[in-house]
């Protein structure tokens, strides 16, 4: 028997619909596992599909930032707030677009990473707001601007950041457990 993805017993629907079906196919094609962030959701297709629709547009669909930009977000947000999941998930995402030293540091401490100005400028804000959202003041856009983010940039970052945030507590509250594949990866 399987290990539970989260510590709720909450039955998929089944049978899967075709349309989610087809995207769990794809998931296995190509990560080579159904992520269980995925499966977590299946008991309520809605909330699945609404959590995957925001996931690939914030991680996936046209930015200023690049993938590995995205991911390293999501790994300080989920750094900060402490996240098992997305620590280990997204971990191995920055590892493989980055370099498995890159991943474990943002995992670990990001301040410790080799960054360029930008990146840093990017993350002392992601930083911020997943601690103190309250405290933003214009110069905290201004910094991000000065280091090359048009506004634009500076919306995706926050709505990665807000993402992660969501995520993150939910993947928690839940006890959702990351696939074992994620611990081996680009190490």
């Amino acid at each position: 028997m399987s290990k539970p993805v989260t510590a709720l017993n909450l039955p998929p629907v089944d049978p899967l619909p075709e349309a989610t079906q087809r995207y769990f196919d794809i998931c296995q094609e190509k990560l080579g596992m159904i992520p269980n962030v995925l499966q977590a959701y299946t008991f309520d297709i809605n909330k699945l599909n609404a959590f995957t629709v925001m996931y690939n547009d914030l991680m996936l669909g046209e930015s200023g930032l690049s993938k590995l930009e995205r991911e390293m977000i999501a790994v300080v947000v989920s750094s900060i707030n402490r996240c098992w999941y997305c620590q280990v998930a997204h971990g191995a995402a920055v590892r493989a677009l980055g370099s498995p030293a890159l991943g474990e540091a943002m995992v670990m401490n990001w301040r410790f990473a080799h960054l360029d100005a930008r990146q840093t400028a990017m993350l002392t804000f992601v930083e911020k707001i997943t601690k103190t959202s309250s405290e933003v003041v214009e110069a905290d856009r201004q910094a991000l601007r000065d280091a090359g983010f048009s506004d634009r940039d500076i919306f995706d970052i926050a709505a990665v950041a807000g993402f992660y945030a969501m995520s993150n507590r939910v993947a928690s509250a839940i006890g959702m457990e990351p696939n074992a594949e994620y611990h081996a990866q680009a190490r």
